[in-house]
């Protein structure tokens, strides 16, 4: 009796240690399976082998390029000739780099609904280059920084459904619209300083308007990608500005085409405080602070089209760009008049900034379901034209020139405010196996300055005397690793 009593709680026991494992084990399941369900992690560990042939404006570890400097010479052509010391170009120094500072992760959240509206979201980062030191005498190690952050809410029409009639709102950080559609190329850049490229805080809704047509609406504000003014680079031009960068576009798709037409629109504040003048518009002689209303505010209208079929891609983008320092490009502003109540009137750079990219590849050798190989060919070709300032700019001298002391003081442009035009053209070749990439890619940047010492041509705020070109050549290996 007592064996059996035994052989019974025993039973019992193991029963319930049984289940105890089978519901951890089914707990384990649904978790998996929710993951699995609702979020998609992903990433990627990226290194860039990178020559270039001389100095250069960069970012990112000398990573992200964007045009090589002017010449910058030891001395004049005269002194060479009384010294017996050879002239030299001192920003004709080739370099190399190996960095790894853009390995990537992320999460996509989808397939959550509560009754009509659909919730999902993204977050997304990334390495960076949290160095320290001047030109590349860099060291330190990379940060991990924010990239993407963001929540959407969607609503279909139950009549029609998401291809005819949907709305999806954004909220949070992502690619700027102007900015989201990329060109093909393994360089950082994207393509930049040819288009625009920015990642900022924003609201943003697309309607879907019928099957071909979308319009999209967007309030942005900045963190990063900011506004050039009087203290540099900085977010506060747009905070005491009260007003929200804001663009308006339609894109029209149909199959392997996709077309975008969209015009953003800024209005910043560089200026909160001056100084009271004197009839002559000179500072009174105790320098007495007041308060002004600067304010500059910019338009710059965009058309992007795309094509696909088959091995076969092409995309192109077009911008005539007021400023657009803020979204990555070259450009900037100055001031055109100086008021009776110690504020500046400004006038906005123009440009025309254009990229096109082809690309065309497909399997190559033999074939596994789980390698794929692929073999693309990408041609990236870029052109940028600074038409100089809307108006004339504010000419303290009256001499129809600005010097380069008046240019730091009145004219706010983050790189090289004395280029004219400038070109890239890069192919480059990309070959695939699995989840693993290997591309290689020469790219060639060519820029047309003028004579930065003899200041700029005060009507236009172009530097138009002493022309001349100057070339980067850059060569750079990639491998990359998707999962």
């Amino acid at each position: 009796m007592k064996r059996s009593i035994l052989i019974y709680i025993l039973c019992a026991v193991c029963s319930v240690a049984f289940a105890q494992e089978e519901s951890k084990e089914a707990k384990k399941a649904a978790i998996k399976s929710h993951l699995k369900q609702h979020y998609q992690f992903y990433g990627f560990i990226r290194n860039y082998f990178t020559f270039d042939s001389r100095e250069s404006m960069s970012g990112t570890g000398d990573l992200y390029n964007y045009q090589p400097y002017d010449v910058l010479y030891n001395q004049t052509e005269e002194e060479a000739a009384a010294s017996g010391v050879p002239r030299q170009d001192l920003n004709a120094l080739s370099t190399f780099r190996y960095l790894s500072l853009t390995t990537r992760v992320g999460v996509n959240i989808t397939g959550y609904k509560w009754r009509n509206t659909e919730f999902g979201g993204k977050i997304e980062a990334d390495f960076y280059a949290a160095l320290t030191g001047t030109g590349h005498k860099l060291n330190g190690d990379a940060q991990l920084r924010l990239r993407q952050a963001y929540l959407t809410l969607g609503w279909d029409s139950l009549k029609m459904g998401k291809e005819y009639a949907r709305v999806d709102l954004l909220l949070g950080q992502t690619w700027h619209p102007m900015a989201a559609d990329l060109c093909d190329a393994i360089a950082l850049n994207s393509g930049a300083p040819f288009g625009p490229f920015s990642r900022t805080p924003q609201v943003k809704m697309d309607a879907r308007l019928g099957k071909y047509v979308t319009l999209t609406g967007a309030l942005l504000w900045q963190m990063k990608y900011t506004s050039q003014g009087p203290n540099g680079a900085s977010a506060e031009y747009i905070a005491y500005s009260k007003t929200p960068e804001a663009y308006l576009g339609l894109s029209f798709h149909d199959k392997g085409f996709l077309m975008r037409l969209g015009a953003d629109v800024l209005s910043i504040k560089p200026r909160q405080v001056g100084l009271a003048l004197d009839e002559n518009l000179v500072p009174l002689q105790n320098q007495i602070s007041v308060k002004v209303s600067d304010r500059i505010t910019t338009a710059s209208p965009f058309i992007y089209l795309q094509y696909k079929k088959g091995e076969f891609s092409i995309k192109a983008k077009s911008i005539l760009a007021e400023a657009g320092e803020h979204m990555n490009m070259n450009g900037g502003y100055g001031v055109s008049s100086i008021n009776p109540d110690g504020s500046y009137s400004y006038t906005p750079t123009r440009s025309s900034n254009s990229w096109i990219s082809i690309v065309y590849g497909g399997k190559v050798g033999a074939q596994e379901s789980k390698h794929p190989q692929k073999l693309q060919g990408i041609l990236f070709a870029g052109y940028a034209h600074n038409f100089g300032t809307k108006q004339a700019l504010y000419d303290p001298n009256k001499n129809g020139r600005i010097d380069a002391d008046e240019v730091k003081k009145y004219y706010f442009y983050p790189r090289a405010n004395n280029m004219n035009r400038m070109f890239r053209l890069s192919p480059t070749l990309l070959y695939t196996v699995g989840k693993f990439q290997l591309g290689l890619e020469y790219e060639i940047t060519s820029v047309h300055y003028g004579d930065a010492a003899q200041g700029l041509n005060a009507n236009n705020g172009l530097a138009d005397l002493g022309l001349h070109w100057v070339t980067n050549h850059r060569v750079q290996l990639m491998t990359k690793f998707n999962f």
